[in-house]
């Protein structure tokens, strides 16, 4: 059991990256425009990411299944540390990257040494998703910015009255949003030990049956609360102001916005349904709540003219989402590298 801990500390350590860099950004805006309290919205984002790992995390972990089946707890445990140790580095700058893009290139990383195919067509999915992210969420900002203009100016709301529905309205949607990153990204933080979990379906009463899978996602969910807690300020102080000042209603839109992205990429219901009605079906993909909200503010700054664009943050920005995979997947070599050469892992 030692052995198993200490393996899965390394998607524990991720997790709490993660929550240090992504999951925060869930409640960022609304932490950033000081409508919600920086330890309220912790919480409240914790308890909601933990519900939605553990009873929607299984569709996204598919797609990085296919990527790459990782079949040993060593390569899991490597592959896992390169991405962990990307995404802090970006996080020590501040910088909001996806730990999407840190796992899939510890992943592909790990596909070349131990020379495995990567399925092209697997990262032509996961690629394209990177792209829609942000562009789908500065959409859905601009529709629901004007939708929720016309609401306001329609309605004859006192102003401290509407303070109050914003700030509940923040509080729902960030709870959403919490909801769908867990569901979504609990993928990256546990998904590479699916294939060697070494835990067995656990019966918690009637006909409810904790998955081996589904112990993995709630083990990591809580790593990503920790990571909300301790180290998610800075990282919500860029997104929340950096990029474009934010008033409490266009907070809000933000938050709707990218929550809509993650539900959208992680709802298995959802995907069901366009099969029924012959639609094209969405992918379900573990994308960046980062992308997904910094998506959403430019789309708020569009639908307000585009002139206080903070346009050198988001270049910055953008510097950092192409460089996490490509830091993860070289650390995942070299680190490989180092478990089976000189500690004699099995990483295969």
């Amino acid at each position: 059991m030692a052995a198993v801990l200490f393996y899965l500390s390394s998607g524990l350590f991720l997790g709490w990256s993660l929550g240090a860099n992504d999951a925060a950004n869930v409640f960022g805006t609304a932490v950033g425009s000081r409508m919600i309290r920086f330890r309220t919205a912790a919480v409240i984002c914790s308890i909601f990411v933990i519900i939605g790992a553990v009873t929607s995390g299984a569709g996204a972990s598919h797609t990085l299944g296919k990527l790459g089946s990782i079949s040993s707890l060593g390569g899991a445990f490597t592959v896992a540390l390169s991405a962990a140790v990307s995404v802090f580095l970006m996080t020590r700058t501040g910088l909001p990257v996806s730990t999407s893009q840190a796992i899939v290139g510890g992943i592909i990383g790990w596909n070349f040494f131990a020379r495995q195919q990567t399925e092209a067509e697997v990262i032509r999915k996961i690629v394209l998703t990177w792209v829609l992210c942000p562009v789908l969420a500065c959409l859905f900002a601009v529709v629901i910015y004007f939708i929720v203009r016309k609401l306001i100016r329609g309605l004859p709301i006192h102003i401290f009255r509407l303070d109050v529905y914003t700030r509940w309205g923040l509080i729902i949607a960030g709870a959403f949003g919490s909801f769908s990153l867990g569901a979504n990204n609990i993928a990256n933080v546990m998904g590479v030990f699916v294939p060697s979990a070494p835990f067995k379906d656990l019966a918690i009463g009637g006909p409810f049956i904790l998955t081996s899978a589904q112990q993995l996602f709630f083990i990591g969910a809580i790593a990503i609360g920790v990571g909300v807690f301790t180290y998610s300020k800075r990282v919500m102080g860029t997104v929340g102001t950096n990029i474009f000042r934010l008033s409490p209603v266009t907070a809000f839109v933000v938050v709707i916005a990218s929550s809509l992205v993650l539900f959208v990429f992680a709802s298995e219901n959802l995907r069901d349904l366009l099969i029924s009605i012959h639609l094209p079906p969405i992918p379900l993909v573990p994308v960046s709540s980062s992308q997904a909200v910094v998506g959403a503010v430019i789309g708020i700054g569009l639908a307000k003219g585009g002139r206080n664009i903070n346009f050198g943050v988001i270049g910055k920005i953008g510097i950092g989402w192409v460089a996490t995979p490509l830091i993860s997947g070289v650390l995942s070599f070299i680190m490989l590298y180092v478990m089976q050469n000189v500690f004699a892992a099995n990483v295969h």
